[in-house]
C-alpha cells in the first residue's frame, strides 16, 4: 500500500510536467525541411559553375537546397545525367554533412524517377574522388546511369567507360582532339558525339517533367 501510495504521488507531479513539455511536440526529421525539397518550377534553374566551366541553366533539370542535376554533353547510355554540389568542392570529404545528405538524397529521387521513365532496371551511381580514381573534374558530381540488360558485355566495364568518357569531357571542353586507339565499346557507341546546346536543353526539357 506505501508503495502504491509513493508511485501515485509521483505520478500525479510528473506527469502533468510531461504532458506538459509534449504538447506540440512534432516528430522531427532527420534533416531540415528545407533539404527534402526538389525544386519544380524553372525559376531557380540558373547557370551553375561545374569545376572551371558552365552548366547552364538550360541544361539544369532538377535542383535541391544545395544541388543540381544536370544533362550530359556525351553520355555513356540514354539518361546518363550527372548531380554536383551548387557550391564548387573538389574532393567528396570537402563536402558538409549537409552537402552530403542533400546530394544524396537528389539523386535518389532522380535516379528512381529516371529508372521508371526510361523503362530501365537498374541503376549505376558512382562518384570519380580524386585523380587516381579517374576524377577530371574539380568539382564533386555523381554520375547516375540507367542499366538496362546487356547494355555492357561485362557489367565492370561501365566503369572502365565512365573513366574514358570523364577525360573525354575535359579534352573536348579544351579544344584536344581524342586518341583514336581506345578499344572501349559501349551502348550506341558510334552515336556517342558530342550534343549541341539544342539537343542538351530538349532533354533537360524532358526531364523536368518528371519533378
Amino acid at each position: 500500500m506505501l508503495l502504491q501510495g509513493v508511485k501515485a504521488a509521483i505520478g500525479s507531479r510528473i506527469l502533468p510536467s510531461l504532458r506538459f513539455a509534449l504538447k506540440g511536440y512534432k516528430r522531427q526529421s532527420f534533416l531540415p525541411p528545407a533539404l527534402y525539397r526538389v525544386e519544380m518550377s524553372t525559376s531557380d534553374f540558373k547557370d551553375h559553375k561545374f569545376g572551371p566551366w558552365t552548366v547552364h541553366a538550360s541544361e539544369i533539370f532538377a535542383t535541391s537546397s544545395l544541388s543540381f542535376a544536370f544533362v550530359n554533353l556525351k553520355p555513356i547510355v540514354r539518361g546518363h545525367v550527372l548531380i554536383s554540389p551548387r557550391r564548387v568542392v573538389n574532393r567528396f570529404a570537402e563536402l558538409t554533412s549537409e552537402e552530403v545528405a542533400d546530394i544524396w538524397h537528389l539523386a535518389q529521387k532522380v535516379g528512381s524517377r529516371l529508372e521508371a521513365h526510361l523503362g530501365a532496371s537498374s541503376l549505376t551511381l558512382t562518384i570519380q574522388d580524386g585523380p587516381q580514381a579517374g576524377q577530371t573534374v574539380p568539382h564533386v558530381h555523381i554520375h547516375i546511369l540507367p542499366r538496362r540488360a546487356g547494355d555492357f558485355e561485362k557489367n565492370d566495364e561501365i566503369y572502365d567507360v565512365i573513366d574514358a568518357a570523364s577525360k573525354e569531357f575535359v579534352r573536348e571542353k579544351q579544344g584536344e582532339a581524342a586518341p583514336q586507339n581506345s578499344s572501349l565499346k559501349v551502348d550506341a557507341d558510334a552515336e556517342r558525339k558530342s550534343r549541341t546546346p539544342q539537343e542538351m536543353a530538349a532533354e533537360a526539357a524532358e526531364l523536368r517533367t518528371l519533378f
